[in-house]
């Protein structure tokens, strides 16, 4: 599956020099979030950290804003294609296992996937002024409650703030919550043989929507999260999600 274009993105890569050099950004990135946390973290370290001059660092990015959202980007395509791949593998699916594959590989990129536990599909919530750049946005699917300020109410049919993944320029905002439901609808009606409406797309996003909050609550009711309610989301998914992909 082709990846979706950032358009946190300054510079799109063409060589493979260049491409090489901003995953080397993306995975230095990934790695500090992870040691110092989001608001610690800066254009500087992470030049440091993969080993670029700065100036490589703002050739693609404006700020670490636009840093963190082109990684929660990057998260969604790697996400789609370990689902593509498993649906794939598996051949003839039906709804519970192709449920089963978008739950455990979301739990399982939660657990292992370096920077995804603040930066899943979305940037943070804002706590104020940050160095490398202006506030994020509001946190992203299974990401970590806000924890400062409540930010500011979003223009009319814009995307709520409590799940906006921020572009780095902030001129404008995509839901995040929006933006994984539409790729697993596309995904799930592919390999399940169904048509992709509107119908389905509110059905998917109702369903990310409440494996969110759920998850969430699991990932902070234990690191690794709680298995009784990863089990409990699961349930919820089969009895909501199930007969509309069937």
């Amino acid at each position: 599956m082709d990846p979706v274009p950032q358009p946190s993105l300054r510079r799109t890569p063409v060589q493979q020099r260049s491409a090489e050099r901003l995953a080397r950004i993306l995975d230095a990135c990934a790695e500090l979030l992870d040691e110092t946390g989001y608001e610690q973290l800066s254009t500087r370290a992470v030049a440091l950290r993969a080993g670029v001059p700065i100036g490589s660092v703002y050739r693609f990015f404006g700020n670490k804003r636009a840093m963190a959202d082109a990684l929660a980007h990057r998260n969604l395509d790697r996400y789609a294609e370990r689902i593509t791949v498993r649906l794939a593998a598996a051949g003839r699916v039906d709804a519970y296992s192709a449920i089963d594959s978008v739950l455990d590989e979301y739990i399982a990129m939660k657990r292992t996937v370096p920077g995804f536990a603040l930066v899943d599909f979305g940037v943070p919530a804002p706590t104020g002024p940050t160095p490398g750049g202006p506030a994020p946005t509001a946190p992203a699917p299974g990401g970590p409650a806000p924890t400062g300020p409540a930010p500011t109410a979003p223009a009319p049919g814009g995307p709520t703030p409590a799940t906006s993944a921020s572009t780095g320029g902030g001129a404008s905002a995509e839901d995040a919550n929006h933006l994984v439901a539409d790729r697993l609808c596309g995904l799930l009606a592919t390999h399940l043989d169904r048509t992709a409406d509107d119908a389905l797309r509110r059905k998917v996003l109702v369903g990310v929507e409440a494996a969110d909050a759920l998850l969430q609550l699991a990932f902070r009711t234990a690191p690794s999260g709680d298995p009784a309610l990863i089990a409990e989301t699961r349930e919820l998914l089969y009895a909501y999600l199930a007969p509309s992909l069937s």
